[in-house]
C-alpha cells in the first residue's frame, strides 16, 4: 500500500464558526458536531476566530482511493504506530484516509510504515 507524505504543517482547531476559514487552503477539513465545529488546516491559515488550537502536526495519505468493502486498514496503520508509541489524529473522506502526528513523531512514524511494507512517497 502507499502512502504519499504532505508537506504542509498543520493545525488541528476549535472555531467559534465558519466565517473566517480560507477555503483556498489546499488541504483543510471541517468537522461539525452538537458539540464543536473543528477545523483542521495549514498552520498558516488559522482563523483568527479559534477558541482553541493545536499546532505541530504533519500527515499523510493512503494513496488511492479506497472501495468502502476494504476493511482494516485505517486499523493496521493506527495499530502498527499505537505499538510504538505514536498518537494519531485521522480523517477520513470519501476516497481515503488521511493520518496526522505530532511532528515530533512523524519521522519516527514513516520509518516504522516503512518498515512494515508500506510504500513511502514524498
Amino acid at each position: 500500500m502507499e502512502i504519499k507524505i504532505l508537506k504542509q504543517d498543520l493545525s488541528v482547531c476549535k472555531v467559534k464558526d465558519l466565517s473566517q476559514v480560507d477555503y483556498s487552503d489546499e488541504i483543510f477539513f471541517i468537522g461539525k458536531t452538537d458539540e464543536e465545529l473543528s477545523l483542521v488546516c495549514s498552520s498558516e491559515k488559522v482563523p483568527d476566530n479559534a477558541i482553541e488550537c493545536d499546532n505541530g502536526w504533519k500527515a499523510f495519505r493512503i494513496q488511492g482511493v479506497l472501495d468502502f468493502s476494504l476493511i482494516g486498514i485505517l486499523s493496521k496503520i493506527s495499530s502498527l504506530l499505537a505499538e510504538n508509541k505514536i498518537g494519531i489524529f485521522a480523517v477520513s473522506t470519501y476516497n481515503t484516509d488521511y493520518i496526522l502526528t505530532k511532528e515530533s513523531d512523524f519521522q519516527k512514524a514513516v520509518d516504522v510504515l516503512s518498515c512494515n511494507g508500506y510504500e513511502i512517497r514524498q
